[in-house]
């Protein structure tokens, strides 16, 4: 979803906490400025429904906003209580992680920080699935492809170019950062599948492929 209409739905939320659903108070909290036709486009996508001044979620929207808001009060307490930023920029990074936290890394951090249930504000945070099963240890874990079972999935968080051929040669395979990929076999070939491709690679290069393990 488009950055602008994240922060829209954003402050929906944030007015609706105050059980404040005007335009003008959701106007107010909202980062960006936006106009009718922005309301009719998210109105349009199943996102909200409006009813004279008031904007109300749908369903669909409620839980698109429920999960861009766990995000970003999620960044304020792992940006204040362990990188130890600034609150005065505490606000300014926490809306620039929340449109790009990545699903499994938001789990990551939630459980980190011990499923915390209020943000710095005082205001609450939106529980996750982590949340409710008390998980208390991060599964996912950035490592080399190499440690990967057959049958087993990554997403490529980085490559470690052991040379720039290499490296070339790997991005023009398609093997970019984001790319999800599983593991076939390891012998006598390590090889690969990914999108419609399979590919074996020698070890020497796969070491240096790091991926975000996956869980099926």
């Amino acid at each position: 979803m488009d950055e602008k209409f994240e922060e829209i739905l954003e402050a929906i939320w944030a007015a609706g906490e105050n059980n404040n659903f005007s335009v003008e108070a959701i106007s107010k909290r909202c980062a960006v400025d936006f106009n009718d036709a922005d309301l009719s486009e998210l109105e349009k996508e199943g996102m909200i429904v409006k009813n004279a001044d008031k904007v109300l979620f749908s369903s669909k929207g409620k839980e698109v906003a429920q999960s861009i808001m766990r995000r970003h009060r999620l960044a304020e307490v792992l940006v204040t209580s362990i990188l130890k930023v600034k609150s005065s920029e505490m606000e300014k990074i926490a809306c620039q992680v929340e449109h790009c936290l990545q699903p499994e890394v938001e789990e990551s951090i939630c459980i980190l920080l011990g499923h915390p249930e209020i943000c710095p504000d005082g205001k609450p945070i939106p529980k996750g699935k982590c949340c409710d099963h008390d998980v208390k240890v991060v599964n996912n874990m950035v490592v080399s492809l190499k440690e990967l079972a057959p049958g087993e999935k990554g997403k490529i968080t980085y490559i470690k170019p052991g040379s720039h051929s290499n490296l070339h040669q790997l991005i023009s395979f398609g093997l970019n950062p984001g790319v999800v990929v599983t593991v076939h076999r390891k012998n006598p070939a390590f090889c690969i599948k990914f999108e419609n491709t399979e590919l074996a690679i020698d070890e020497e290069i796969v070491k240096n492929i790091f991926v975000w393990r996956l869980v099926n």
